[in-house]
């Protein structure tokens, strides 16, 4: 077996011990950088161990950049590779330190290294929570238009109860303007709340009483528009399966022709 090949299972398999090695490696040294920028962002820390940071953050962008390029020269399939998702992720995980050398703070986007940990599905065999990571995909896929239109709803509630608190209260009480009232209304109908903007008279506080009970029921709406998706999409994937009329249970294999429960024929 020559190198091309043994570095091509090391780094794109899992199967190995030296492919799970590698992977895991891989996510300790995305994690530590992801730390050092987060780190060097803290004006104590920076003036201190600054230059610490940006050694690490130079060591670790050399080492992932050789790492992609590797990756490239060792698949077959380069092109599919460079525009496939993970690839993607791992060339704008280096650029940033280059684009620092220009564009000063630039480097603050490694934290997109971040996305690369989504390899720790793949490398710890969580091959089931994908599966339902795609059920849910599925579920907003097929409630995107009734979620369409209640955003659509709230966005035209928001407007019309900021033109109307912005008439009542005006500019003396923080309500300078037509999007700044709207803006309080947003804050106010997703019970966020943050207080910058208030209410001073007793019509508005009045309204603004209304409009924060109607968040707490605004809020329910999307999430019962999803979980009803998502009881279909379910149902969908039961009804698929090859169930056993005896007991009910799903889950059998499509060539199976007794149930692995209670041992019945699936077909009578």
């Amino acid at each position: 077996m020559n190198i091309r090949k043994r570095l091509f299972i090391v780094i794109f398999g899992t199967n190995t011990p030296a492919g799970k090695a590698f992977d895991v490696a891989l996510l300790f040294a995305i994690i530590i950088s992801i730390i050092a920028v987060m780190l060097e962002s803290v004006s104590s820390l920076e003036s201190r161990f600054g230059s610490v940071f940006r050694i690490v953050e130079w060591i670790l962008t050399v080492a992932f950049t050789l790492e992609y390029l590797t990756r490239i020269y060792v698949t077959d399939r380069k092109t599919k590779y460079i525009f496939s998702f993970y690839g993607l992720i791992d060339l704008l995980s280096v650029l940033p330190t280059y684009l620092s050398l220009v564009f000063t703070g630039t480097q603050y986007l490694l934290v997109i290294r971040a996305l690369r940990l989504l390899r720790v599905f793949r490398i710890l065999k969580l091959g089931r929570f994908v599966g339902e990571g795609e059920q849910l995909s599925e579920a907003l896929k097929a409630s995107r238009h009734k979620i369409v239109v209640f955003l659509g709803s709230v966005l035209t509630l928001v407007i019309i109860m900021g033109t109307v608190m912005y008439l009542i209260e005006g500019g003396e009480n923080g309500f300078t303007s037509i999007p700044r009232s709207v803006y309080w209304a947003i804050v106010t109908l997703t019970t966020v709340g943050y207080g910058d903007i208030a209410p001073q008279t007793i019509l508005g506080q009045t309204i603004a009483s209304f409009v924060m009970i109607m968040g707490y029921a605004i809020i329910a709406v999307p999430t019962g528009i999803v979980t009803v998706e998502m009881q279909k999409v379910k149902s969908a994937i039961a009804a698929s399966q090859n169930n056993c009329p005896h007991c009910g249970s799903v889950g059998h294999d499509e060539d199976a022709n007794y149930c692995k429960f209670c041992g019945e024929p699936l077909e009578d």
